[in-house]
């Protein structure tokens, strides 16, 4: 374990939710968003290509990345039925497994394209065919079923393929020293690692990241051969091999470029290897990455990666907002790279992105039903610009995707979003994030149980109650948000100070059961400002309350939403409206448009030097997590005009 590691995350089977914002997120993913997700990777051929049966001339030719949908899917079955036993998800998981089982190849490969459709091109394009990518998911998706039900079905199967991989890649005689263009099978090693004890898996994750960007470089010696044998190339690496962090070695990387996705993924195969050996080599360049996405890369919702042409980052401070990416598997993947930096060093900035991300530009991803999703999720929305705007990003969640990676990353990530919560060490216990529930902590060689009960986010008030199986002396870390300028906090009814160092004020003392803490995070209104090099957000802010950015929506507010000004964050009034969009706490004020008599009819000059009339209307702002929910396709808007 690496040497400044100082929590390890309480696992979400010891973390159990029930209130009013994450318990219903819950129950609709498990209810609804799973079976959903089955039905389309049933109907779209995801799963029945494990069958094989697929021959050159018939339809629906199995994709090179399908299997990881259906890794995915697996991967999030699994944590649901942990928490909430289903014998019918179960039977469907077991149904999937003989499937993938069945696809195995004698020597251990595993895909069902480069089995059926191409199975001369195996291994031949690492780059961008995607082949350790769906591995990694497959193995994921093995360790959380075993995990969650002790079966090794899944689990030996991709223990032998790992080995096939081991025995394919490496710095040995007949290896191929190659890395994988989507980073994936990096973190996927470490925990079929931690599942079995098997220290081949970890070595095997060290090389991929110790190998990528290594001169000479891969990926060009690779595209030759390729077109020496005359096989096609997708092309998004065009030679310039940041688009998959292969330009230099990770340990001499200081800025995150490239794809969004792919560089998530791997800075938390990144994290794992570090605190897995003790690598402190890789925790200066995380550091510095860190510091680059989300000091010049990063939009106010915790999506990252602005341009649809590559997926992913342009330079720094480009933060569009009309044609913003911000795919939802790279904030899961935020929200992933987050939590492992947070249990390496136990410092709330981290958790704030974290939650940032989490309860922003993840949650907006599905729709309040369960149903319908988002790829990418941009901060403005002006649909009639869709029309021939090849730039315009959807404003509308689709059912499903020919590139279906996003929903089953945000079901699994809902799934276990438990995991988030709380952390603990030998002799501290840390809560990350606030939600009504219960956790079993094990600190200090002893079980202890933490009841909070809260309306959180819509509350900054949590009260927790420990109940020790015996008196315990420990440390409560509780986190203080880079956002909250106010807090008081108490034990018993006695108040209590405590500097929020790091990001969490501490208390130290012998716990006992009925113990009781109480926190109460100040939580105004808050409006944001851009630094003046994002272009785009010059003059504008957005609306933060708590952990959740707002926007406006035509639904509420009319059209042309860029024309509205508001008065400064005092004016703004938190309503909690239960019947609106599963309750959610709405922002209210009065503002400012000009007035639509003055541009009325279509025979209205383009300009004019003549002042407009300005006229007092109401607005109301809700959580950017919840847009698009009402009337689909409609305009909305994150950074607002401010009334000077």
């Amino acid at each position: 374990m690496a040497a400044d590691c100082v929590f390890s995350a309480v696992p979400f089977t010891r973390v159990a939710l029930d209130d009013p914002f994450w318990a219903p997120r819950q129950a609709v993913n498990r209810e609804v968003t799973l079976p959903t997700e089955y039905e389309q990777c049933r109907k779209t051929g995801r799963i029945d290509a494990f069958k094989l049966a697929w021959k050159p001339g018939m339809p629906n030719e199995p994709h090179i990345f399908w299997d990881s949908d259906v890794g995915k899917w697996i991967e999030a079955a699994a944590y649901s039925l942990k928490t909430h036993p289903d014998r019918k998800l179960e039977r469907l998981v077991d149904d999937v497994v003989a499937l993938v089982a069945g696809a195995q190849q004698p020597d251990g490969y595993l895909n069902t394209h480069f089995t059926v459709v191409e199975p001369e091109k195996r291994w031949a394009n690492l780059a961008e065919w995607h082949e350790l990518y769906c591995a990694g998911h497959l193995m994921e998706g093995a360790v959380a079923y075993f995990e969650a039900t002790g079966k090794r079905a899944l689990l030996d199967v991709m223990r032998r393929y790992a080995d096939h991989i081991g025995q394919v890649f490496g710095r040995g005689p007949g290896q191929k020293r190659g890395y994988c263009g989507h980073e994936e099978i990096e973190l996927a090693l470490v925990k079929l690692y931690r599942a079995t004890g098997e220290r081949r898996y970890l070595d095997l994750a060290k090389y991929f990241i110790d190998e990528r960007g290594t001169e000479p470089p891969y990926f060009v010696a690779e595209a030759e051969a390729l077109k020496r044998k005359g096989w096609r190339k997708y092309g998004w690496g065009g030679g310039e091999y940041s688009v998959f962090q292969a330009h230099k070695p990770v340990r001499e990387q200081d800025e995150v470029v490239g794809h969004a996705v792919r560089a998530m993924y791997l800075y938390c195969g990144m994290a794992d290897v570090a605190r897995e050996t003790g690598d402190a080599t890789l925790l200066p360049p995380l550091r510095k990455l860190w510091a680059h996405v989300t000091r010049k890369r990063m939009y106010v919702t915790g999506g990252i990666g602005s341009s649809r042409h590559n997926e992913g980052f342009t330079f720094d401070y480009d933060l569009p907002n009309e044609t913003a990416y911000c795919e939802t598997c790279a904030s899961v993947g935020l929200v992933f790279w987050a939590h492992r930096m947070l249990q390496l060093t136990g410092r709330g900035e981290y958790a704030d992105v974290m939650e940032r991300a989490l309860y922003n530009g993840v949650l907006s991803g599905v729709s309040l039903d369960g149903r319908r999703f988002f790829y990418a999720n941009p901060l403005a929305a002006y649909p009639a610009a869709g029309k021939g705007a090849a730039e315009n990003v959807a404003a509308e969640r689709r059912e499903w995707f020919g590139c279906a990676c996003c929903p089953p990353n945000i079901a699994r990530l809902i799934a276990s979003v438990g995991q988030y919560v709380c952390s603990e060490s030998d002799d501290a216990a840390a809560v990350h994030l606030y939600a009504q529930g219960d956790v079993e902590l094990h600190v200090a060689g002893r079980r202890a149980g933490l009841r909070m009960t809260t309306r959180y986010p819509w509350d900054g008030a949590v009260r927790m109650r420990l109940t020790p199986e015996r008196p315990t002396a420990f440390t409560l870390a509780l986190r203080i948000p880079g956002w909250c300028a106010k807090f008081a906090l108490s034990v018993n009814g006695k108040a209590v100070r405590a500097a929020a160092r790091g990001g969490y004020a501490r208390i130290r003392r012998r716990w006992q059961a009925g113990d009781t803490v109480k926190l109460v995070l100040a939580m105004p209104v808050l409006q944001a400002e851009a630094n003046p090099r994002v272009r785009m957000d010059c003059g504008r802010v957005a609306l933060q309350r708590g952990p959740l950015v707002y926007c406006l929506e035509q639904a509420d507010n009319g059209r042309e939403l860029r024309d509205i000004t508001i008065p400064p964050a005092s004016a703004f009034k938190p309503v909690f409206r239960k019947n609106l969009l599963g309750g959610v706490a709405v922002l209210r004020a009065r503002a400012w448009r000009r007035s639509p008599r003055d541009w009325a009819g279509d025979d209205q000059a383009l300009y004019r030097t003549t002042p407009s009339a300005r006229v007092r209307v109401s607005v109301t702002a809700v959580p950017y997590c919840v847009w698009g929910n009402r009337a689909p396709g409609r305009e909305m808007l994150v950074w607002l005009s401010r009334r000077q």
